[in-house]
């Protein structure tokens, strides 16, 4: 229904484009919310754009530059003036800008910085230095600090002048020589006894904080346990820096949920969505790991050939090869997505290793002897009396469902603890997600059946 929606009004305003009714037009933008303006803009014609964004009061002009994709953005900056230019960098939040200034080419950067407030410049430049991925690169400089020794009434005056340029007055932050000491709440001053009361004996003392290189997924996590609408920064002197609010918790969220799942997909993450990403973007992104698959299945064929001797005996054996391999390898991707997913939520740590296996090892026992059972009962109806095949004897039946039990095993338990170990070694998780298992599964299920085979029908 929303997009259904969104189609009307786009196709409304180029109906009133075409007949030059600017009023109308943006009187239904000035209407809209600054997300939905920026879908429109996303679907519109370029010609169309520096005019669109010209109707919009300043302060929605601003938020509906931020939401733009960077292609319309490069192509909005191309088409302002210097003025216009400076006019909408400095009505973004700094942690805005930082986003602007990461998404766009060298030539409209420099463009950027000079048209900054010097201030602006300065905070994007210290914003920068901190490490991609930590705390210190999502934050923002703009909070609104109060004084242990203000009174209540004082700091509202104080709030009522300062904050209408920072990106929360929710929460303010009481500092001393700049260290954090304490947080109070809009809610704390509005609905103190006394206007007299100090701010010193309403704030909480007992608050969390994150230093600048904390990793950004950390941060996101800690919003979700916490529940909390910003979360300050301080420096390792325990100095306030700036903070980071829940939008940009949840765009880190977002961010990281994407990565992991290119990354369990068998691709390199991407910062561009797939309308934006060409064919080129997507086959560099993909042929790396696709490569590596692909060698790596090599020693799924070595093991093969070792073992041509008995499948020249015994023929019928390679027909069930596919169904152990898929097995063993869905059976490894189940547990390594769920301990990928514990990781991430921080659920479970290194130290927490050995009950994961044992929890894996019972739920995999379970997993292969169902599987077994329901394996001898397929093989023998199916491939010995439906397919009327002479070679499936219960010998080779067994041999197979034995060789289901053990692959389920095997694949669990290394699907399970490969994930927490490569945490530990410093790695993402999830990169050993579904193709990474599969490869290595593939190749024991194959060493599992064919010895399993030497010993029991050869």
């Amino acid at each position: 229904m929303a997009e259904r929606n969104i189609v009307t009004v786009e196709e409304t305003l180029k109906i009133l484009l075409e007949g030059r009714k600017y009023a109308s037009v943006k009187d239904i933008l000035t209407t809209m919310n600054p997300a939905d303006i920026a879908a429109i803009f996303d679907d519109l014609d370029e010609q169309h754009l520096p005019m669109l964004f010209r109707l919009l009061p300043k302060d929605l002009a601003a938020e509906t530059f931020v939401e733009m994709e960077p292609d319309n953005q490069e192509l909005l900056i191309q088409s302002f003036s210097d003025t216009e230019l400076k006019a909408v960098i400095n009505e973004l939040y700094v942690d805005d800008a930082v986003d602007l200034v990461e998404e766009m080419p060298a030539n409209v950067v420099r463009r950027i910085l000079a048209q900054a407030a010097p201030s602006m410049r300065r905070d994007i430049n210290q914003i920068l230095h901190y490490p991609e991925d930590s705390a210190g690169s999502v934050m923002t400089t703009e909070y609104v600090w109060l004084k242990a020794d203000m009174t209540v009434e004082t700091a509202i005056k104080h709030i009522r002048a300062t904050g209408v340029d920072k990106e929360t007055i929710y929460t303010c932050y009481v500092t001393e020589s700049r260290k954090l000491v304490g947080l109070c709440s809009i809610k704390d001053l509005l609905l103190a006894k006394d206007d007299n009361m100090l701010v010193s004996s309403i704030m909480e003392t007992n608050f969390i904080s994150v230093s600048t290189h904390t990793d950004q997924e950390e941060v996101a996590q800690m919003f979700s346990k916490y529940n909390l609408l910003a979360l300050p920064v301080v420096d390792s002197e325990g100095r306030m820096v700036g903070i980071i609010t829940v939008d940009d918790a949840m765009d880190v969220m977002q961010e990281e949920a994407t990565e992991d799942m290119e990354i369990m997909a068998g691709m390199t993450p991407s910062d561009k969505t797939y309308l934006r990403s060409t064919p080129i973007d997507l086959f560099i992104h993909r042929i790396p790991w696709l490569l590596i698959l692909m060698i790596s299945a090599t020693f799924t064929g070595l093991i093969i050939t070792g073992f041509e001797t008995a499948l020249a005996r015994l023929v019928v054996l390679t027909a069930f090869i596919p169904m152990l391999m898929d097995t063993g390898g869905n059976s490894g991707s189940q547990s390594s997505v769920t301990i990928i997913r514990a990781l991430s939520l921080g659920e479970i740590e290194f130290e927490d290793i050995g009950k994961v296996i044992l929890k894996e090892l019972c739920t995999a026992v379970l997993c292969g002897i169902s599987l077994a059972v329901v394996c001898f009962g397929k093989v023998m109806l199916v491939d010995r009396v439906l397919l009327s095949n002479p070679d499936v004897t219960v010998k080779v039946a067994l041999v197979v469902c034995a060789t289901m039990a053990l692959t389920v095993i095997v694949a669990k338990t290394i699907g399970c603890s490969l994930p927490i170990i490569a945490k530990k070694l410093g790695f993402d998780p999830a990169v050993m997600a579904s193709p990474f298992i599969t490869t290595i599964v593939d190749a024991l299920s194959l060493l599992i059946y064919f010895t399993i085979t030497k010993s029991v029908l050869m």
